[in-house]
């Protein structure tokens, strides 16, 4: 069984400046041992996002703005369903002060 190889971002980076300068991804493949479809996938997500690519171990790399919209949408949802559980509350215990005022 092949085990997945990992790298880290300063071998990502020196990969990608080394792919935008005078080496081909081609010939950067052939000598480092990995798949062209891999540098072109660093290449665009370096050029995309710059120096906060590859963050590592599935953390996104986000802005100040992106991570107080993410906190924000998290906190209205839970303030949803909040209201949802209450007014859920307030049905069941309406209906049974009706029956037990109806005696």
């Amino acid at each position: 069984m092949k085990r997945r190889r990992n790298f880290d971002k300063s071998f990502k980076l020196e990969v990608v400046q080394r792919s935008l300068g005078d080496i081909s991804a081609t010939e950067l493949s052939e000598e480092l041992g990995i798949h062209m479809n891999t540098i072109s996938r660093w290449r665009r997500e370096y050029l995309s996002t710059g120096e906060a690519s590859f963050p590592g171990n599935g953390v996104e790399a986000l802005s100040e703005e992106q991570k107080e919209i993410r906190q924000l949408k998290k906190e209205l949802a839970d303030s949803k369903l909040e209201t949802q559980i209450l007014k859920k509350a307030i049905r069941i215990f309406s209906k049974s002060d009706s029956r037990s005022t109806s005696l």
